[in-house]
């Protein structure tokens, strides 16, 4: 198979490759039920060293970089403890993390949450936390332009491997909800 976007030596359809992907990816993959086929998710294997997104381009093209994004946990700060909540930006673009999502949860303050609690929370490693597989109780917060692209290329998971995703499908997924200005440049 030829991935959709991006120069990679292989692209397998995700359904088929789900030993690559971490358990709640893995588990979101199986268990897919969006209008999107679930075949339609591409995993591309890709080397851990280049993962950050500036040698990434390099390596696999450099049409990805308006093709990426990034998914971060945020944590919502109040009185009664944290809440953790994902927000999905385009590569090109940082999250909007004292206006847009500080709002949009109701917090007094709102910060990215600590690289152990998101990865212990997700169940995926730094550098590889995608959209997919995430708790269904969290807030799934997505910048319109990124649902706006036929393709987007997010973590797998795991540092290893990339998924290409229809952009449309993150609209679609548990907690999932799309704003505009989200990411800001």
């Amino acid at each position: 198979m030829h991935a959709p976007i991006g120069n990679f030596d292989s692209a397998t359809p995700a359904p088929d490759c789900l030993g690559e992907l971490t358990g709640p990816v893995a588990d979101a993959v199986r268990h897919w039920r969006g209008s999107v086929p679930a075949e339609q998710i591409v995993y591309v294997d890709t080397e851990p060293e280049w993962a950050d997104t500036a040698t990434f381009v390099e390596h696999y093209g450099r049409d990805l970089l308006e093709r990426s994004a990034n998914c971060v946990v945020v944590a919502d700060k109040r009185a009664g403890g944290a809440t953790l909540a994902a927000c999905l930006v385009l590569s090109t673009t940082r999250v909007d993390v004292n206006g847009v999502v500080r709002r949009h949860l109701g917090a007094r303050k709102a910060s990215f949450a600590p690289m152990d609690t998101a990865t212990g929370e997700t169940g995926m490693e730094y550098g590889g936390i995608t959209p997919l597989g995430l708790p269904a109780d969290w807030p799934l917060l997505v910048d319109s332009a990124v649902v706006d692209l036929p393709y987007v290329l997010v973590g797998s998971g795991r540092r290893r491997g990339k998924l290409l995703v229809p952009g449309k499908a993150f609209a679609e997924l548990p907690g999932a909800l799309v704003l505009e200005g989200l990411g800001v440049a």
